[in-house]
């Protein structure tokens, strides 16, 4: 399964890393604001379910052995999880590694064979894993 944010910029990006990949047509996707950040931070709280459960539905229907996580830099919802508060490189960067941290403890947990790959896009378009 892939984790990516809904954000209209990076969808090219993310088509083509997963076509690199050879796995067009091999992957269930779940596009939401934000990918981990979405499915981790308490601003976003109602959607957790939605995802977990989509996952879980996921892995019994196709089979799923590995969670890909794409999120991104510059990204609106990591921008709402900080709140007013000044949004500098080095928020945004703790955004994300706490996101990264939080869904792979709760994939650890819930899913415990699910491997786990996690993506950051720059905004020169290249792909970081963690």
């Amino acid at each position: 399964m892939v984790l990516s944010c809904i954000d209209p910029r990076f969808q090219h990006i993310v088509h083509n890393h997963l076509q690199k990949k050879k796995l067009i047509g091999k992957y269930s996707a779940f596009t939401i604001a934000g990918a981990a950040v979405g499915v981790t931070h308490n601003k976003f709280k109602q959607w957790h379910k939605t995802f977990y459960d989509n996952l879980a539905t996921s892995i019994k229907l196709h089979k799923i052995e590995k969670l890909i996580v794409i999120n991104h830099k510059d990204c609106g919802a990591a921008k709402i999880a900080y709140g007013k508060k000044e949004f500098t490189p080095a928020n945004e960067k703790k955004i994300h590694n706490d996101s990264f941290s939080k869904i792979k403890k709760q994939i650890k947990k819930r899913f415990p064979k699910l491997k786990v790959e996690l993506n950051l896009i720059s905004l020169d378009s290249k792909i970081t894993k963690f």
